[in-house]
Formats: C-alpha cells, sequence, structure tokens
C-alpha cells in the first residue's frame, strides 16, 4: 500500500494542512452553511416562542412542576433548571442542538478522511509534500470552524437573555460537537468503509441519547449516572442560565483532548488506506447475482439501523402522548403550535400528528442518503466494474433506489408499529398517519436522484433541500411563519392525520411530482457522462 512520501517530525506531519483546510471548507461550502443555520436557526427562534407559550411566572412555575413528575417528558427533552426565557431555551432545545451538532462533525471528519482513501483521492494527495496526519487534522479543524461558527451565533443571538448564559449554551453545544468530530476520526482510523464509520459513530450518538434518556426519566435534576455518562447529559449539566456549572466544559475538553491523541496515535500507525478492523473481502455465504442483490449488500445495514431507531422513537413518542396533553393543560398558545402542526382534530389526535409529522422530515434524511449512495458509488469509481458487465445504468440504480424509496416506506410503517406500541390503541389510525407521510418523503428523494441524474456536481445540494425542509417543519408553526411558506415544503400539503380528514388530491400529486422526478433522473443518468 501507498505510504506518505514525508520524514518523520512534527512540521513536516502536519505539511499541507492549511491547503487541505481550504480544500475542505470549499468543498463544504453548501453542506457546513446549511447544517449551521438549521442550528441556530432551531436555537434562537425558541425564546419567542416560549415567551409565548409561558409569558408568566405562574405559567413558567406550572411548567417546572408538570416536568417533575413527568419522566417521559424529561426522557424526551430533559429536565428545567430554572424559569428564565434563556434556561428555557436551553431546556427545550440543547439536546437537540448538541446531537445536531454531532450529527454535521461526524459527517465533517469521515468526509475528509476515510472517504477520501476509500475514493483513492487521499493517494494523490499524498504522493505529494503532505503530512502523514495533515488530512487528520485538516478535517479536525473544518469542524472546529463549523462548530466554532454555530457557537458564535447561538452566543451572539442569546446574549439578549444574558451573555453568560448563551456563551455557555454556545460553547457545549460546539463541545458536544468535538467530542463525536474527535470520535469519528478514531472510528475512520479503524474501519475500512466511510458508510461504516458514519454508522458506528451514529450508533454511539444514538447511545448517548439513549443514556441521557434512561438517566432524566429516573431522576429530575440531571444527577443519574446514566445522564453523566453521556456527553449530551454533560451539556444539560453544564446548565446555561441556572448558575453555570463552568467545570464540566473540562470534561468535554479532556474527552476531547484523549479521543484527539488517540485517533492522531493509530493515524501513525497504519498505511493509506488500510484499517485496524479486518474487512471481509466479500459475502459470507451466497452470491450477489443482481444489481439490486448488491445494493442491499451495501445497504442493509443502514435500513436496519434506521428501521429500529423508527421503531424505538414512536414507541417513546406513542408513551408520552397522554402526558404531552396533560404538559400542555390550558395553555392556549401550546394549543395551538401542536395544532398548527397537527391540526384542529383534538389536543391528543393532533400531538400524535405533529410527532408522525416530525418523523416524516427525518425520513427525508434516510431517503436523501441512501439515494446518494449511488453518487458515492459512482465517484469513488466502484459502478464502474459493475458497469462493465452486462449491467445498464438505469438497472444498477433502480437496485439501489428501491432501497431507497421502499426503506423509506418501511421506516415509516415500523414508526407506525412503535406509536402503537406506546399508546396501546388506535392503530390503524396511527398506522395511516405514518405512511401517508411517505409522498412528501419520496418528493425530496426525488429531487435527490434529479440532481444525481443531470448536475451529478451538485448531487450533495440535496442535503440543503432535505435541510430547508426540516428547517419550515421543525420551526415554522413555532414561529407562526404564514401558510404560503409552510406549503413550500411537501409536507405542507399532506393532510393531518390522524384525527383530520383524508384528502387524497395532495398525496396522488405528490406521488406523482415524485415519480416524475425520478424519471428525469434516470433519463439524465442514462444521456450523461459517468463521473469519477
Amino acid at each position: 500500500m501507498t505510504t506518505f512520501a514525508v520524514r518523520p517530525g512534527s512540521s513536516r506531519q502536519l505539511a499541507g494542512t492549511g491547503t487541505l483546510l481550504r480544500f475542505a471548507l470549499r468543498r463544504d461550502r453548501v453542506m457546513i452553511p446549511v447544517w449551521i443555520a438549521v442550528n441556530a436557526l432551531m436555537v434562537l427562534s425558541m425564546p419567542g416562542t416560549l415567551e409565548g407559550l409561558y409569558g408568566t411566572p405562574a405559567e413558567r412555575a406550572d411548567l417546572i412542576r408538570q416536568m417533575e413528575t413527568n419522566s417521559s417528558l424529561r426522557a424526551m427533552v430533559g429536565p428545567v433548571f430554572g424559569d428564565s426565557l434563556g434556561a428555557l431555551t436551553a431546556w427545550r432545545v440543547g439536546v437537540y442542538a448538541g446531537a445536531l451538532a454531532a450529527v454535521m462533525s461526524l459527517l465533517i471528519v469521515v468526509r475528509h478522511t476515510r472517504d477520501e482513501e476509500e475514493s483513492g483521492r487521499q493517494e494523490l494527495v499524498a504522493s505529494g509534500m503532505v503530512g502523514r496526519r495533515a488530512s487528520l487534522t485538516a478535517a479536525l479543524l473544518a469542524a472546529v470552524v463549523a462548530n466554532g461558527v454555530l457557537a458564535l451565533l447561538v452566543t451572539a443571538g442569546l446574549a439578549g437573555q444574558g451573555t453568560t448564559g448563551a456563551l455557555a449554551l454556545g460553547l457545549g453545544i460546539a463541545a458536544v460537537g468535538m467530542v463525536f468530530a474527535t470520535m469519528a476520526a478514531i472510528v475512520a482510523q479503524l474501519t475500512e468503509s466511510a458508510r461504516l464509520a458514519r454508522g458506528l459513530t451514529a450508533a454511539v450518538l444514538g447511545a448517548a441519547f439513549v443514556l441521557r434518556a434512561a438517566g432524566d426519566s429516573a431522576t429530575d435534576d440531571g444527577s443519574s449516572i446514566l445522564t453523566r455518562l453521556s456527553p449530551l447529559g454533560w451539556l444539560e449539566n453544564l446548565r446555561p442560565y441556572a448558575s453555570e456549572r463552568w467545570w464540566v466544559l473540562a470534561l468535554f475538553a479532556g474527552a476531547v483532548a484523549l479521543q484527539g491523541a488517540v485517533a492522531y496515535a493509530l493515524a501513525g500507525r497504519r498505511d493509506l488506506g488500510m484499517s485496524f478492523l479486518p474487512t471481509r473481502p466479500g459475502p459470507a455465504s451466497g452470491r450477489l447475482g443482481s444489481a439490486g442483490a448488491l445494493a442491499w449488500r451495501l445497504q442493509r445495514g443502514g435500513v436496519l439501523g434506521w428501521s429500529i431507531g423508527f421503531f424505538l422513537a414512536g414507541v417513546v413518542y406513542g408513551g408520552m402522548t397522554d402526558g404531552a396533553a396533560d404538559l400542555v393543560g390550558d395553555n392556549d398558545n401550546a394549543r395551538r403550535i401542536i395544532e398548527r402542526m397537527g391540526g384542529q382534530s383534538g389536543l391528543t389526535d393532533a400531538f400524535l400528528a405533529s410527532m408522525v409529522g416530525m418523523l416524516g422530515l427525518i425520513a427525508v434524511l434516510y431517503i436523501v442518503a441512501s439515494v446518494l449512495r449511488l453518487h458515492g458509488e459512482e465517484t469513488s469509481g466502484r459502478a464502474e466494474p459493475v458497469l462493465a458487465n452486462a449491467v445498464g445504468r438505469v438497472r444498477w440504480a433502480a437496485g439501489h433506489l428501491v432501497i431507497a424509496f421502499g426503506g423509506a416506506a418501511l421506516i415509516m410503517l415500523l414508526a407506525g408499529l412503535g406509536f402503537a406500541v406506546g399508546y396501546g390503541r388506535e392503530t390503524g389510525p396511527i398506522l395511516g398517519a405514518c405512511l401517508v407521510q411517505l409522498p412528501a418523503v419520496w418528493v425530496v428523494g426525488g429531487v435527490a436522484v434529479l440532481l444525481h441524474g443531470v448536475l451529478p456536481r451538485a448531487a450533495l445540494a440535496a442535503w440543503g433541500i432535505a435541510g430547508a425542509v426540516l428547517l419550515i417543519g421543525w420551526v415554522g408553526p413555532a414561529l407562526n411563519v404564514p401558510q404560503v411558506v409552510l406549503e413550500v415544503s411537501p409536507f405542507g400539503h399532506l393532510p393531518k392525520l390522524p384525527g383530520g380528514s383524508m384528502r387524497w388530491g395532495p398525496v396522488l400529486v405528490l406521488t406523482g411530482l415524485a415519480v416524475l422526478l425520478v424519471s428525469g433522473g434516470l433519463a439524465g443518468l442514462r444521456r450523461r457522462d459517468m463521473t469519477t
């Protein structure tokens, strides 16, 4: 295997880092701003929303009493540590902002380390005067830049609620991102597949969320040992706007330093393109006799992970439905927001519809990632040997698209089953509500197919489309944006189920639009040159 053509030495080990950093930021000039904008807007929009929901001291005191006795809601968003708008903002979105920063960071690091090696581009870079650890350093610095900008935006945007608390929340969110950036750097050294590196790091993030949720459901002050084992729990215990515990930042700094040191040590002890965990040379049994079988082999791990996650999310959200209704109580503003997200058919049905809609929005991330697997196979050169045989381009693409679009249907079906298990009633209506999200999910997937087929160099812009859809769906109802803005997203045209009336017109139109987008993408793929 190719090794780096530089001599040992601290300066030579990092030769070319600045150039690689500039290149990484240029390549991610769309992805990073979208992730930052979605996260920052989610956080910065919350004080105004919460002021409308809990505008009086009595309403805030009632909220705190409800959270002290409602373990299911504490598992979802964590305990409340103060009654100021800043403290309520940190409570409501802190965990989720930290999780989004973690996802952004792991994607950045894996993209500029293991992805580059897997595609063969890193071998070309390493043939020049580039240090052995330059690529890893540039990837981590790109994550530092992204999380630093996010921290600055959060701090500046929330400074009106209190500068100290805003700084604590901004630093805490960025620190969670860097913990998972350095974790992804380690996993990228251990595995030979970028897909596996992203999956394993995301699994650790999921485990961190579960640990925090389990700990918070058991205690109302974040003191559970399970909460303290999770970096998301550390963010809670930093307590922005509630007598900040600055020493918690030392936990983040220690974890980042330790994991970074491990990643650098591993990077210096392996050849380019190799990994520490062995990779099987082929399937354990059977044959890959078709393009569809190969696509399933490549994507089955992702389908399994998303399926388990959506089923468990359905169980959790279903189980907290009654508790959420109790929490809203007589708060007219909270009721209006939930009804705007979930319809006017009663608070319980509206809450169920809003949670189903949230999972539909998250399913957009699955379908975009699955469709863009085509882009990864093509740009890495792995598609060429397949297409050199008696396999047409459309047949090759169809194998991946069946998994992308069929997998979206599967995870939404499992989410509905999870809701039925957690809620214990209305199984049929809830399953229908989950499945009616699919046309909107498929439209976003169709856009990704169209971009890959017609404008392959702009295929990654599909993540920007997904981010915009998430932003409109999550933040729009809380900000009371006009309906015309909500309807920019395909989800704005769906019927609000369960409880609302089924409207087949928009569902059929969205399904037809998805078919047209996919057809256009496949037609473009047949006519253009393959990207290398």
